[in-house]
Order: structure tokens, then C-alpha cells, then sequence
């Protein structure tokens, strides 16, 4: 395991579209999955303990967010072959036993993680009502030790882009296992 550290944040740049399918079955794009008042756009994978460590506060805070008309997309990009437990069959287990309440996308080509420019997992991507790049950071400063009173980076920040467009929160890194390129 490779522990990467996300770049810094390109305010107001345009969320790339895409066109994947999701465990779901169904194929999604960037329009389906956007809220009235932005969108968090997260590169996740089964396999990765930093994912794994946080997994159930990515999933509240996703379902707070969206009370607050934010939408929310997981996309998982990683080469299957080499990581047997982010498989399909495995990323819709795991979307079915969480009960996710956002769509886990199959990047299988890796042209969205590409097009986002996500390097780890998790990486999370947190856009206003235009579609513009507000935040990119961490969940929280837990890492793969669940700290479960950590504030909530993100979630915070999606809260002030959900109400005014921008966000004035510290852009801290998030950390993560890198994406397994093909």
C-alpha cells in the first residue's frame, strides 16, 4: 500500500461529465447525480483501509448532505484484476450490505478518475450548484484511525457551498491508498 496525499484545490473548475455504469445496473452521468445545491464526488474502493476506516461517516454524512440538496457519487476506478475485492460483484455487496445512498460507479476505463484528476482513495471532490470546484480535501483528519468525534472537513464545507457557493474552509489534503492504474 502506496499512501498518497491529494493536491491542492483548482477553485472553480468544471466538473468533468461522465457516463458509467453503477452496481445498480443503471449508467449515470453527472447531471443524474448532482444536487440542487452541489455535488461531492468521491474516488472510493472496496479494499483501501483508509476507505474502510471511514466508511460509515462517508455514508452519513452523504445522507445529511443530501437533506441539505447536495448530491453525492462514488466512483471507483481501480483495475480489478490486480484487486479482486473491488470487483463489480464485490463494490454491489458492499453497496447493498452499507446501503449506500449515493450510486457506486464502475470506472472501468479509468477516464474519469483521469479527467478528475484523483490520485487516491479516498479523494473527495465537493462542487457548488454551477458544478464548480469549492473543496478537495479529506473527510476529516482520521485517516485509517477512525476518529469519531474528528471534525468533519467535508461536510462542513459542503454545508457553506450548499448555502452561499463557495466554501472558506482550509483545504487539507486527504490521504489515501493510490489508484491502482491499469
Amino acid at each position: 500500500m502506496v499512501a498518497l496525499q491529494t493536491p491542492n484545490v483548482d477553485i472553480n473548475r468544471p466538473a468533468p461529465d461522465f457516463k458509467i455504469q453503477a452496481t445498480d445496473g443503471k449508467t449515470y452521468t453527472l447531471n443524474d447525480v448532482k444536487g440542487k445545491n452541489g455535488l461531492v464526488v468521491m474516488f472510493i474502493c472496496n479494499h483501501c483501509p483508509f476507505v474502510k476506516a471511514i466508511l460509515d461517516k462517508i455514508i452519513r454524512d452523504m445522507k445529511e448532505l443530501k437533506e441539505l440538496g447536495v448530491g453525492s457519487v462514488a466512483i471507483m476506478s481501480n483495475d480489478p484484476a490486480e484487486y479482486p475485492e473491488d470487483s463489480a460483484e464485490n463494490m454491489r455487496k458492499l453497496a447493498d450490505e452499507k446501503n449506500f445512498p449515493f450510486p457506486y460507479l464502475i470506472d472501468e476505463t479509468q477516464e474519469v478518475a483521469k479527467k478528475y484528476g484523483a490520485v487516491c482513495t479516498p479523494d473527495f471532490f465537493g462542487f457548488n450548484a454551477d458544478l464548480e470546484l469549492q473543496y478537495r480535501g479529506r473527510l476529516d483528519e482520521s485517516g485509517m484511525n477512525n476518529k469519531p468525534d474528528a471534525p468533519r472537513d467535508l461536510f462542513n464545507a459542503m454545508v457553506e457551498i450548499s448555502k452561499t457557493g463557495n466554501s472558506h474552509a482550509v483545504q487539507k489534503a486527504s490521504i489515501g491508498c493510490s489508484i491502482k492504474w491499469e
